[in-house]
């Protein structure tokens, strides 16, 4: 029976991360608009990383408090607790 290697990820360089960023964020902000936070996987500090950088985009385009919460399995991104206070 073959064995199989196990996945070996590269890291994405300062280009790469800066144009995942950009193209993440719209769809966050889409999200964060329309229910109010967006979920995704991030099993790895490399996609933690990513997604606080989607997180601070969000929070410049839209000129309101965004923060993010990591678990080593999920990163959630939302509208910061203060805001969401401001709002009720």
């Amino acid at each position: 029976m073959p064995q199989h290697s196990p996945v070996r990820r590269t890291p994405l360089d300062a280009e790469e991360q800066a144009r995942a960023e950009a193209n993440f964020a719209s769809l966050v902000t889409e999200h964060l608009l329309t229910s109010g936070r967006f979920r995704v996987s991030a099993d790895t500090p490399e996609m933690v990383d990513l997604f606080q950088g989607v997180a601070r985009r969000v929070g410049e385009r839209l000129g309101r408090p965004v923060v993010s919460y990591a678990n080593g399995r999920y990163i959630v991104i939302a509208f910061s607790q203060e805001e969401t206070a401001a709002l009720a």
